[in-house]
């Protein structure tokens, strides 16, 4: 049996959600936004997205306030921040009929589990998104790099639905690939989220650019990745090690890039530090994998995070 859908809603309409929700809507698919500080100027102005593979803009968004103004869906995308999962049963109750499914893009470890304590384990399922993206303004989204997908199943399952949204994603202009293994993409992921993230909060608020500008700083981001590498390794995945200069050259290009978590800092908000840096180190030791600088970044961020004015 195949799994097909014809309604979207997109739970978190920030850089990222406005921007694959925005591709989607502007292939003609069926897109319901719920936004929050956005909401006025997306209602009035539509959307502009600035992107290197094309320019577009919505006049008309179907932008909503609350999830019982949107209704039920087929699919549910949510591309909020970690921080926010403590308001996901609220806000995903009226969004669900008896086969809607649900696909996260947030960043690190925890949150398919989060989701299946909801709507249960069959109906997850999980993407990452390696791409360089900004909210630059109410409704204006900026997209410098990448740009692609690696979507998988969270458990097995038999309805192709991430081969399915695989190819309408495609169908959308959005590099998307479906993989065999949502942890394994989840931890190629992270050899990234965990050292660049990371260091732009430790070091107080810098930008890409700063954290490659030495030999001294790229190193310690590579000693980092070689320990994130160990870890999925210990959990019985196959991370190359040529992830690391995989991950360093396409970073170089961004130039000044501000990673999401360093944005959060320095705007005073809640950072993902449970997804991104507890739970893979938590993981990692359950598997008898130290990571020892991985534990001193974490330690970093936390006194970044306790000491913010």
């Amino acid at each position: 049996m195949d799994w097909k859908f014809q309604s979207i809603a997109v739970v978190g309409s920030g850089a990222i959600g406005l921007y694959y929700g925005g591709r989607l809507a502007s292939a003609g698919e069926d897109v319901r936004f719920l936004t929050r500080s956005d909401f006025e100027a997306v209602s009035r102005d539509g959307l502009q997205v600035e992107s290197i593979h094309g320019d577009f803009r919505l006049p008309r968004v179907n932008a909503y306030q609350s999830p019982f103004e949107m209704g039920p869906v087929d699919l549910v995308i949510v591309a909020w921040k970690a921080t926010s999962n403590g308001q996901l049963r609220e806000v995903l109750t009226p969004l669900l009929h008896s086969n809607t499914q649900v696909l996260t893009l947030q960043n690190g470890l925890g949150n398919c589990e989060s989701l299946a304590e909801i709507v249960g384990a069959d109906r997850v399922l999980g993407a990452m998104c390696f791409v360089c993206i900004n909210r630059v303004a109410p409704g204006v989204v900026s997209h410098s790099a990448g740009g692609s997908m690696s979507i998988g199943e969270w458990r097995p399952n038999p309805l192709g639905r991430a081969v399915e949204l695989e190819r309408r994603f495609k169908a959308a202009n959005i590099p998307a690939t479906a993989v065999e293994s949502l942890e394994q993409a989840q931890w190629e992921k992270l050899v990234w989220n965990i050292p660049f993230n990371g260091l732009s909060v430790a070091d107080g608020g810098v930008t890409t650019d700063y954290l490659l500008a030495t030999p001294e700083r790229e190193n310690h981001l590579r000693v980092l990745m070689t320990e994130v590498i160990a870890g999925g390794r210990a959990l019985g995945l196959q991370l190359d090690d040529g992830l690391i200069d995989y991950h360093i050259n396409r970073t170089r290009p961004m130039g000044p890039y501000r990673t999401s978590s360093m944005i959060d800092y320095v705007e005073g908000r809640e950072v993902e530090v449970f997804p991104i840096w507890e739970e893979p180190l938590r993981r990692a030791r359950e598997a008898g994998v130290g990571m020892p600088q991985t534990e001193l970044l974490l330690k970093r961020i936390r006194e970044r995070l306790d000491t913010r004015g």
